[in-house]
C-alpha cells in the first residue's frame, strides 16, 4: 500500500509539474511575424472542464458551413451572431448532457482513449467582458486558417460531414463524427489551443484545462 501511495503521489506531482510548465512555456516559443489588421473577433468560451471556439458569422461563413443547416442548425437565421465549435470525447459528449447524468464508462473512456465528436451550437450576441469569455482580434488570413482547421476536424462521408443521429442537447445544436482520438492528454482544450495557434495566437505548450489555457493566453497575447 505504501508503494502504491508513493507512486500515486509521484504521478500527481508529475502531472502538476507538467501542467505548470505547459502553461508557462509558450508555444510557439517566439511570437509570430507581424500580422495584418485584426478585423475578425473570435471568442473562446469556457466552463470548468471544456472550451469552445466561437466564430463570428457572415455570408461567407454561413456558406462554408451550410451543411449545418441541412443537419438542423439554423445558422442562416438573422439573429445568429456566432457558430460555436467544440471537439471532445464521443462517449462523454453524448452521454453526459448534464453533470447529474455523469456515468463511469464515459469518464473511463475520457481518461484513457475514446473516439471523438464535434459539437456545434449557435449563439446571438455574447457579452464581453465575462469570466467565461475571452476575445481575440485576428486578421483575415489567420481567420481563414482557423476555419480550415475547424473544417478539417469533421470526419467526411460521401456527402460531407457525418452527423450523429438523435444526438443533441437542444433544438439548435448537433453532434458530428470527428477526426482524431480523445484522451486525457490530448483533449478538448488542447484542440482549442491548437486552433488558436493556427490563428496566429500563442498558447502554453500543453493546456489540458481551461484555466491553464486562459492563463497562458493572457500571458502571451
Amino acid at each position: 500500500m505504501t508503494k502504491a501511495l508513493r507512486f500515486l503521489a509521484m504521478l500527481v506531482a508529475a502531472l502538476v509539474l507538467a501542467a505548470t510548465l505547459g502553461t508557462l512555456v509558450p508555444r510557439p516559443l517566439w511570437p509570430a511575424s507581424a500580422a495584418g489588421e485584426g478585423t475578425r473577433h473570435i471568442l473562446v468560451l469556457k466552463n470548468p472542464i471544456h472550451t469552445d471556439i466561437a466564430i463570428p458569422v457572415d455570408d461567407a461563413v454561413r456558406q462554408r458551413f451550410h451543411f449545418l443547416v441541412d443537419a438542423g442548425i439554423p445558422v442562416d437565421a438573422p439573429e445568429v451572431r456566432y457558430i460555436v465549435f467544440g471537439w471532445g470525447g464521443r462517449a462523454f459528449y453524448l452521454e453526459t448532457p448534464t453533470w447529474s447524468e455523469l456515468k463511469a464508462v464515459p469518464v473511463l473512456k475520457a481518461l484513457t482513449l475514446d473516439a471523438s465528436a464535434m459539437h456545434v451550437d449557435i449563439a446571438g450576441a455574447i457579452a464581453e467582458p465575462h469570466p467565461a469569455v475571452t476575445g481575440f482580434d485576428i486578421d483575415e488570413q489567420r481567420f481563414a486558417a482557423l476555419l480550415d482547421y475547424i473544417d478539417a476536424s469533421f470526419q467526411q462521408g460521401p456527402n460531407g460531414p457525418l452527423v450523429i443521429e438523435n444526438a443533441a442537447y437542444s433544438r439548435f445544436d448537433r453532434f458530428f463524427e470527428a477526426n482524431g482520438h480523445f484522451n486525457a492528454l490530448a483533449g478538448c482544450n488542447t484542440w482549442t489551443a491548437a486552433g488558436l495557434r493556427t490563428a496566429g495566437l500563442r498558447t502554453g505548450w500543453w493546456n489540458p484545462l481551461p484555466a491553464s489555457l486562459r492563463l497562458s493566453m493572457r500571458l502571451y497575447n
